[in-house]
């Protein structure tokens, strides 16, 4: 499992910090006016203290179990299957904590003693709840993507603001002879592996923003797609990674996915639309240019195209880009120049 992006940290923070807070809430609950039964005395300053730490290390180790799910989980098993390792999870997680604290805490006292002390049921409740909650606001947003849903709540884009942005329109070669082929079913399965395997563009901090049928919409704040090439390496990662999968692809679908790509950077609108379903929504003509770009691969005969605009920007890469000359693209006015891109690995 590589961390090299900033997707799984931000996972492992965003549960270190939700698990540190839940016990900070609890210590005030419990400390503030109160008096403990068991064994363990806290005054209100050393429990947050104390919750401060735990929350970190067991945060940590939530989110770590988050991470792995998310990498490995979600197409190796069934959803049921991943419940019951998540319940399993929070039983190893509890015991945990109940160790840790016997460690530190357990005087002239047995385990068993310290484990069932009074109000002990209530503190285990609590953690089942929050690793619950932890796990469910997680899901939300992955709903949302690209921690969507935390702008969402801080309205950030209840009032549309301008960003300038790369936008990467990525579709299936040949869809239609594959879903001929394939019949719907298998067809859908296989665009279901497909973009799995898309998930290696995080590496590359590529934010998925949308799906629509066999095609997807990759996007990057522009420094973030400028650096290191993200918004190029992406490409080609994603189709290592099908290369890597080859054999998987030729036995269960009889062919090998193939993706063609149009790339184009601009300034354009970002905002909050909906009333029943809320999204974060793209709006400008970059995106369009770029879906038009993207239409023109088959034509040109070229796996990937990028605009103009986009090539000047990039600093020196290691692939090499090949002029097209002034293009003609659907719904636009004025021809825009386009660049193959080629790999040189």
């Amino acid at each position: 499992m590589k961390f090299k992006n900033k997707r799984n940290w931000q996972i492992i923070k965003q549960f270190s910090i939700g698990w540190s807070l839940a016990f900070m809430f609890i210590s005030f609950v419990r400390g503030e006016g109160t008096e403990e039964l068991g064994s363990v005395q806290f005054e209100l300053l050393d429990a947050l203290f104390v919750s401060l730490f735990i929350g970190s290390i067991l945060g940590s180790i939530s989110g770590f179990a988050q991470v792995l799910t998310e990498e490995y989980g979600y197409k190796q098993i069934s959803l049921q299957k991943l419940l019951l390792f998540r319940v399993i999870f929070v039983v190893l997680f509890v015991i945990f904590m109940i160790l840790l604290a016997y460690a530190v805490y357990g005087k002239n006292i047995t385990l068993l003693e310290f484990a069932f002390e009074p109000g002990s049921f209530a503190i285990y409740f609590y953690i089942v709840f929050v690793d619950f909650f932890m796990v469910a606001l997680r899901q939300i947003n992955l709903f949302f993507g690209s921690n969507n849903l935390w702008k969402i709540l801080t309205g950030k884009y209840y009032t549309p603001r301008e960003e300038e942005r790369v936008f990467m329109f990525l579709d299936l070669q040949s869809s239609t002879k594959h879903a001929e082929r394939l019949g719907h079913i298998s067809y859908s399965k296989m665009i279901q592996d497909c973009f799995n395997d898309l998930g290696v563009v995080t590496e590359n901090d590529a934010e998925i923003y949308q799906y629509a049928g066999d095609e997807v919409i990759l996007t990057w704040k522009l420094n973030d797609g400028l650096k290191n090439q993200n918004c190029i390496n992406a490409y080609y990662h994603f189709q290592k990674q099908l290369i890597k999968k080859k054999e998987y692809y030729l036995q269960k679908y009889n062919c090998q996915p193939h993706f063609k790509a149009g790339v184009n950077e601009g300034l354009v609108t970002v905002t909050e639309i909906g009333k029943y379903k809320k999204e974060i929504a793209y709006h400008g003509d970059p995106i369009n240019t770029a879906a038009r770009i993207q239409g023109k691969c088959n034509e040109l005969q070229r796996e990937l195209l990028i605009s103009e605009n986009l090539k000047t920007k990039l600093a020196e890469t290691d692939f090499t880009f090949e002029e097209l000359g002034k293009i003609e693209l659907r719904g636009k006015e004025k021809q825009v120049s386009l660049y193959a891109v080629h790999s040189n690995a």
